[in-house]
């Protein structure tokens, strides 16, 4: 089985699986029909072009900066008559790091690959005001889902990564889809069955939570084990 990877990384990123009038919340990880829109967008789909094939692919995502929730109030005015409109409440993910990864079938990840290298529109993280701040694309991968989430480096910035060299492993939580016939620990409005303007539908998505660890870069090695002597255990010199 393949994987493509992708790192996901800015000053803002901001991904709703739901919004209430004027409250536009964010989830705490990147959602997977914000991601399928994303691949969709690079490779120039039109809103109202099929998506089964994006949709089938199995989808996990690793946190590997979570960021600090933030909320933004926004004004806007009516087009046409001028008048204000209620004031929006937006929230967003300040300063977040996330490792995501869809496993499928390679030829097709390859193709969504060249897409993110070359993108017919611009990816942005969740909103068109969240830019990413490094390169998206990390390339395609045989293996597991979980086995690349497990063991992929850790992408946190080098200023976390320090704030944390106490630990020379770290402990990062992932989402991940939950093959078909298991039991999901959660479940999440989030796969995309059309993204067409007049008619967006959804269907729910099982989830399951799983905690990886992965090497600190900037950690310090443990001081090794006191060798054993047993001249001291009987007082010998």
């Amino acid at each position: 089985m393949s994987v493509l990877l992708l790192q996901l990384a800015g000053p803002l990123q901001s991904w709703g699986s739901s919004s209430r009038f004027a409250r536009r919340s964010t989830e705490n990880a990147p959602t997977k029909s914000g991601l399928i829109g994303l691949l969709a967008a690079a490779q120039g789909r039109s809103r109202a072009d099929d998506l089964g094939d994006l949709a089938g692919l199995r989808f996990g995502v690793r946190a590997d900066q979570p960021g600090v929730r933030v909320r933004d109030f926004q004004t806007a005015h009516h087009a046409d008559t001028g008048e204000a409109m209620p004031v929006s409440e937006r929230f967003y993910l300040a300063d977040a790091v996330f490792l995501a990864a869809f496993e499928g079938d390679g030829a097709l990840l390859e193709e969504l690959y060249e897409a993110l290298n070359a993108p017919v529109y611009l990816p942005y993280l969740g909103r068109r005001s969240c830019p990413p701040a490094r390169s998206i694309p990390l390339g395609v991968r045989e293996g597991a889902l979980e086995c690349v989430l497990d063991d992929h480096l850790w992408l946190a910035a080098q200023w976390y990564q320090e704030k944390r060299k106490h630990e020379p492993e770290v402990e990062l939580g992932a989402w991940i889809d939950v093959r078909e016939g298991e039991t999901a620990h959660h479940e999440l409005r989030d796969l995309p069955l059309s993204f067409a303007p007049e008619h967006r539908r959804y269907a729910m998505r099982g989830l399951e939570y799983i905690r990886v660890t992965v090497a600190n870069p900037q950690g310090a090695p443990r001081p090794p084990a006191p060798a054993h002597d047993p001249m001291a255990a009987l007082g010998g010199e």
